[in-house]
C-alpha cells in the first residue's frame, strides 16, 4: 500500500471519530492498559532487539529502554487519560445578537495528527492515548531506532481497536524511513498538524521542511538561577533533583547559574552531583571554587559552546553572574523557552523573575523536573510546546483541541 492510500485512509477514519461513543474512548483505553501489561513480555522482547542495536553510552538509550515498571506506568497513565472529561464539545463561547444571531463557540478535534519522534517508545502509547481521547486520528512516525517496539505497541493497540470495532485506521505507523518522513511532512491533504517529539536538529529539520503546520516541541535547554538571597538547603535538593533525576529528558538540568556572592556555596551544592557522577563544564570564577573540592576527572573549564547546550546526561554547566540582571540575560540568551528556574527568598526577585524570563514553564524554589504532563495533572502529554502560537507548555487534551462557530436563527438573511 503506498503512503499515500495510508494517508487517505487515516483521513477517512478520523471523520469518524467524532460519532465515536464516549464510553467506547474509554473502553478502549481501558482495554488496552489491561492488554499492554498482559503484553509485557512481548513488548520488552521487542524493545531489546532495538536495545541491542544502540550503544549504551548514547543518551537516547534510556529514552528508549523500557523495563516492567515503565510499563505498569505507561498503563497507569492510560487509564488517567481514559478517566479525564472529554475535551471536546466544550462551549467556549456562547451569545445571541440583538438580530437575534445565536452563536456558540465549541471545542473540536485537530483532525489527524502526524507524530515524528525519535527513540521513545513510550510516547507511541502516550499520544495515541490523548489523541483517541481528543477525538483525533493519529500517523506514527518513529524512528529506526525504535522500530521492533513502536512495531509491537501499534500491533497490540490495533488487536484493542478490532476487539472493539473501531477502524484502526485511526493510528498508522510509518515505515521508519526518510522518505516516509519527506513524504508526511508534504501530506498538506491528509494531515492538519506535525508535532516533533526529540533533539533540535529533528525540530529544525521538521520546520524549516514541512508544508503541513508545525508545533514544536521537546528541546529543552533548562536553567536554575541559585541567587544571592537563595536558601543554600532547599537549592541543593532542586539543583540534584533538576540534574539527575533523569538525564536523558528535555526537563532536565543544563546550566546552573549561581550568583558570585554564593560561589562559597557552590562546593556544597555541588556534593550531591558528585555523588552522581555529574561532569561539570564551569567558568573560569565557578571553577575556581570547585577545583579543590569537585572530582578532578570530571571537572572542567568550560567553553563557550557548553553554554546553550542540551546535555541529555550526566553533564551540566555552571555560570557565574554578577546581578539578578546579568542572570536574566544569560537565561534569555540561551534558553529554548522550555523551562527555567529560580531559587531566592526573595520575593520581589522572584516576582521580577516570572516575569521576565521568556519559558512555557517558570518556577521557583522548585525543580524544574515538574514540567510534565502528568505532572501537571493533565494525564498524559504529546509534547511540550516550546512556541507561543496555539498551545504552550504541557500539551495534553484541551491543547489537541481547535474550535469551530455553531450559527442558528430563525430564518436571519443579512441584508
Amino acid at each position: 500500500m503506498s503512503l499515500k492510500q495510508v494517508f487517505s485512509n487515516v483521513k477517512q477514519a478520523s471523520r469518524k471519530l467524532s460519532l465515536l461513543p464516549e464510553e467506547k474512548v474509554v473502553k478502549v483505553l481501558t482495554d488496552l492498559a489491561a492488554s499492554a501489561e498482559q503484553a509485557t513480555d512481548t513488548i520488552l522482547a521487542a524493545n531489546q532487539k532495538d536495545l541491542d542495536r544502540m550503544d549504551v553510552t548514547d543518551p537516547k538509550y534510556d529514552r528508549l529502554k523500557l523495563s516492567g515498571e515503565r510499563i505498569a506506568a505507561i498503563a497507569s497513565d492510560l487509564l488517567n487519560v481514559a478517566n479525564l472529561p472529554s475535551p471536546l464539545g466544550r462551549v467556549l463561547t456562547e451569545r445571541t445578537l440583538e438580530n437575534g444571531l445565536e452563536m456558540k463557540k465549541i471545542s473540536v478535534p485537530l483532525g489527524v495528527i502526524g507524530i515524528i519522534y525519535e527513540a521513545r517508545p513510550n510516547v507511541t502509547f502516550d499520544v495515541f492515548s490523548l489523541c483517541l481521547r481528543s477525538g483525533n486520528a493519529l500517523l506514527l512516525k518513529g524512528g529506526s531506532d525504535a522500530k521492533d517496539s513502536n512495531a509491537a505497541i501499534v500491533s497490540l493497540i490495533h488487536e484493542v481497536l478490532e476487539q472493539n470495532s473501531v477502524d484502526k485506521n485511526i493510528v498508522q505507523l510509518l515505515p521508519p524511513d526518510r522518505e516516509a518522513t519527506h513524504q508526511l511532512l508534504q501530506a498538506v491533504e491528509y494531515v492538519d498538524i506535525i508535532i516533533p517529539r526529540g533533539s533540535q536538529g529533528l525540530i529544525n529539520y521538521v520546520r524549516e521542511n514541512s508544508k503541513v503546520p508545525v508545533i514544536e516541541t521537546g528541546a529543552g535547554i533548562v536553567h536554575t538561577y541559585f541567587d544571592e538571597y537563595a536558601d543554600l538547603e532547599k537549592g541543593r535538593g532542586i539543583v540534584v533533583n533538576a540534574k539527575t533525576r533523569r538525564v536523558s529528558v528535555c526537563n532536565a538540568l543544563d546550566c546552573l547559574v549561581i550568583h558570585k556572592d554564593r560561589l562559597s556555596d557552590l562546593p556544597k551544592i555541588a556534593e550531591g552531583l558528585a555523588e552522581k557522577e555529574v561532569e561539570i563544564f564551569a567558568d573560569a570564577p565557578s571553577f575556581a571554587a570547585l577545583q579543590k573540592n569537585y572530582p578532578s576527572e570530571r571537572l572542567h573549564e568550560a567553553t563557550v559552546e557548553h553554554f546553550g547546550t542540551e546535555f541529555l546526561s550526566l553533564k551540566m554547566a555552571v555560570k557565574t553572574v554578577d546581578s539578578f540582571e546579568e542572570a536574566i540575560d544569560h537565561i534569555n540568551k540561551y534558553t529554548s523557552q522550555h523551562s527555567e528556574a529560580i531559587v531566592s527568598e526573595n520575593e520581589e526577585h522572584i516576582e521580577q523573575f516570572m516575569r521576565a524570563v521568556d519559558a512555557a514553564a517558570v518556577y521557583a524554589n522548585t525543580s524544574t523536573a515538574f514540567t510534565d504532563g502528568a505532572q501537571f495533572g493533565l494525564g498524559a502529554e504529546i509534547g511540550i510546546s516550546t512556541q507561543k502560537l496555539h498551545a504552550r507548555g504541557p500539551m495534553a487534551l484541551e491543547e489537541l483541541t481547535s474550535y469551530k462557530w455553531i450559527v442558528k436563527s430563525n430564518g436571519l438573511i443579512r441584508a
